[in-house]
C-alpha cells in the first residue's frame, strides 16, 4: 500500500455548520476521506486520480481535536461551567454568552469524545484531515479502508 506523503495533501474542505456544538460534539455524520494524488498529462489534457488512502471517520470522531482535548482537560482538573466558558471564548467559538453557558452545561452532563479533525472557524467550517490520516486504525471509529 502506498504511504500517504503530506507533501501533496490537498487544501482543506469546506462544510457549512450548524452550530459551535459540532466542533465539540462533531458534525452529525460520518466522513469517507479520500486521499489522492494527480497526476496531468499536458499532451492529452488528461488528468489521472491514483487513490492512495481511504479512511472512514464515524460521527463521534468528527469534533476538533484541539478543543475536545482542551475540554477533557478541564474536566480531569474538575472544572467547572466558568472554565468551560473561558475557554469557548479563548477558542473563539462562534457562540453568544447564553449558547455558551448551555453549551458548558451540556459538557458537564455529557463529556464529549475525542475528535480528530483539525476544524478552524470561518463563516463555514475549514475541514483538515491530516490527523484522522495519521491515526486510521489505531483510533476507534478511524478506519483505513485502503
Amino acid at each position: 500500500m502506498p504511504k500517504w506523503n503530506p507533501t501533496t495533501l490537498m487544501p482543506p474542505s469546506s462544510c457549512p455548520y450548524r452550530s459551535a456544538r459540532q466542533k465539540v460534539y462533531g458534525l452529525g455524520y460520518s466522513l469517507l476521506v479520500f486521499v489522492y494524488e494527480k497526476m496531468d498529462d499536458p499532451e492529452t489534457q488528461t488528468g489521472r486520480l491514483d487513490i492512495v488512502n481511504t479512511i472512514f471517520v464515524d460521527e463521534h470522531r468528527t469534533a476538533d481535536f484541539q478543543t475536545t482535548v482542551g475540554i477533557k482537560q478541564i474536566l480531569e482538573n474538575d472544572g467547572n461551567i466558568d472554565d468551560l466558558v473561558a475557554f469557548m471564548e479563548d477558542r473563539r467559538l462562534p457562540v453568544d454568552d447564553i449558547q455558551a453557558y448551555k453549551l458548558a452545561e451540556e459538557i458537564l452532563q455529557n463529556p464529549p469524545e475525542i475528535g480528530y479533525l483539525t476544524i478552524s472557524n470561518a463563516l463555514q467550517w475549514r475541514l483538515q484531515y491530516r490527523r484522522v490520516i495519521e491515526k486510521a486504525g489505531e483510533i476507534d471509529g478511524i478506519v483505513r479502508i485502503r
